[in-house]
Parts: structure tokens; C-alpha cells; sequence
């Protein structure tokens, strides 16, 4: 009886895996499929641009450019959910304050053309950071703002370009830590198709960072979040308060955080040698040399 029941166990065990193995895609990248539009999410002066991927693609993201030319564009990096709309309030926001907000479109999200992956979704950051770049902002006036999936990309980029600053919202160290802590008894080392090592690439970021992580998270347990910040060579700022979760870090008051970071002046560290390449916007994109 006690073998019947360990095989019935084990065959359970066996299915779970399987399963987790063949739909670990939608687990991961979890978009909105149809179309949305800003004014239905209260970004009436919001307008749709379109950006050019290196693969052929051309994504929608939403757009409002800075009050003047003092304060920076922020670009949003979302998570893994959803689409532009959800971020609305930290859009809002920061709008309100006066500064420029992208907030980038994925492949695959909210009607855009493509199938999602990390190597993917960085590809789309990038492309929107140069379709700013062509409306001639440049790197020391654009701050990357990455909320949960999203920091790894927004890592990713900032690891490769010179920027003002990097905010993070639930960050985590890499993308399999993240899935051990959700499924612990699943071998999702040697499942996981999709990596991120954030904890590498942020070593190689300048730019002062800001980290978001309320510390009842559920999502992105905030231990990562602390381990990903002992790996950042740059100046560091990190709020964690006790009593926020996942998605509701404006409600404890995230905003006010950010614009007291944004307001405090910061330059970007002394980065590796730098090559300048005109755009025909009249931007400036800094790119490492090799």
C-alpha cells in the first residue's frame, strides 16, 4: 500500500514538473493581448509612439515628453503583467512633476506584434531608448525605471549605456533565484529556459540606483531585492517599507521617495570610455566601446 501511494506521489510530482517545463512561458510573460489606449487610463495627453526594434519590430509605448528641458524622461520598464495602462499612476505621477515618461511597449503586449523572452523585452527597452535618443534626449537626461520582471531589463540596459539614474522595483538577483523561491521543490534550475543574471550586471552600473521593495512581498521576496543591492558598485538608495506588498507601493508612498531621489541631484559616476554616435534626431547615444 505505502509503494502504491509513493508512486502516486511521485506520478503527481512528475505531472506538476511537466507541466511547469511546457508552460513555463505563460508563467513568466503573462500580457494583455488587445489594444489600450491613454485617455481610457487617465494619460489623455499621453500620444502613441511607435519604436523600431533591431528585429524588425515596431512597438507601441505611450509617451509624454518633460515640461522644458531641465528635468529628465523617465522610461518605464514593466513587469511581466498586463499592459501600459497598469502603470498609469506612477505615470501620472511623474508627469505631474513635470518630467517625460515613456512607458515602453513589449513585444507581445497590448497589440504589439512578437512572442515575449528576456533576451526580447531587453531588445525592446533599447528600442525605446533610442526612439528617444532620435528625439534628441540624451543619456544623462533619461533615468530607467524597471518594476519587478522589468529591473532585469532595465539592469540590462543601464549595464550598457550611461545613464542619470536607475530605479528599481522589486528587483531580484536572477531570474532562476526567483523561480526557486516560488516553486522551492521543483528542479527549476535545470527546467528554466529564460535567465537574467541582474545580480552580474548590475555590477557594471554607474548611474545611482534607487530600490523600491515593500517587505510583504509575495512576488519578489524582498530578500533578493537586499541581495541584488550588496552587488551595486554605484551610490545606493533603498526604501523597504514594512507594510507594503507587490503592487501597492504608491499607496505607502513610493512616489514622494522617487521625486525626493530624482531632486537630489545625482550625476552619473565616471563610467568606462565612451563612444558618441549622432542620431538624427539630434540625440546622443553612449555606447561602450569593445
Amino acid at each position: 500500500m505505502f509503494l502504491v501511494l509513493l508512486l502516486i506521489l511521485l506520478g503527481i510530482y512528475a505531472g506538476l514538473i511537466g507541466w511547469l517545463a511546457l508552460r513555463q512561458d505563460q508563467l513568466i510573460f503573462r500580457p494583455h493581448r488587445g489594444r489600450v489606449a491613454p485617455a481610457d487610463w487617465g494619460l489623455g495627453d499621453f500620444r502613441i509612439i511607435q519604436a523600431a526594434t533591431g528585429d524588425g519590430l515596431f512597438l507601441d509605448g505611450w509617451y509624454r515628453p518633460a515640461d522644458g528641458f531641465a528635468k529628465p524622461t523617465i522610461v518605464i520598464l514593466p513587469g511581466n503583467g498586463g499592459h501600459p495602462g497598469l502603470r498609469a499612476q506612477k505615470a501620472r505621477g511623474l508627469a505631474d512633476a513635470g518630467y517625460g515618461v515613456l512607458i515602453a511597449g513589449y513585444r507581445g503586449y497590448a497589440g504589439n506584434d512578437g512572442v515575449p523572452s528576456m533576451p526580447g523585452l531587453v531588445a525592446d527597452g533599447r528600442a525605446a531608448l533610442d526612439y528617444l535618443i532620435g528625439q534628441g534626449i540624451s543619456g544623462h537626461h533619461l533615468v530607467l525605471y524597471g518594476e519587478s520582471l522589468g529591473t532585469a531589463v532595465a539592469i540590462a540596459l543601464a549595464a550598457e549605456r550611461r545613464i542619470a539614474s536607475l530605479i528599481l522595483e522589486a528587483p531580484f538577483t536572477r531570474l532562476v533565484d526567483l523561480a526557486a523561491s516560488r516553486y522551492p521543490l521543483v528542479p527549476v534550475r535545470a527546467l528554466l529556459r529564460h535567465h537574467a543574471d541582474c545580480a552580474a550586471a548590475i555590477a557594471h552600473v554607474r548611474a545611482p540606483v534607487l530600490i523600491l521593495h515593500g517587505r510583504a512581498d509575495r512576488t519578489v521576496p524582498v530578500h533578493l531585492g537586499e541581495a541584488l543591492e550588496k552587488a551595486i558598485t554605484s551610490p545606493v538608495r533603498s526604501w523597504r517599507p514594512s507594510q507594503a506588498g507587490h503592487h501597492d507601493l504608491f499607496a505607502h508612498g513610493a512616489l514622494g521617495e522617487i521625486l525626493d531621489f530624482l531632486a537630489g541631484g545625482h550625476r552619473p559616476a565616471e563610467g568606462p570610455i565612451l563612444e558618441q554616435r549622432g542620431r538624427p534626431g539630434g540625440g546622443t547615444a553612449l555606447i561602450p566601446r569593445r
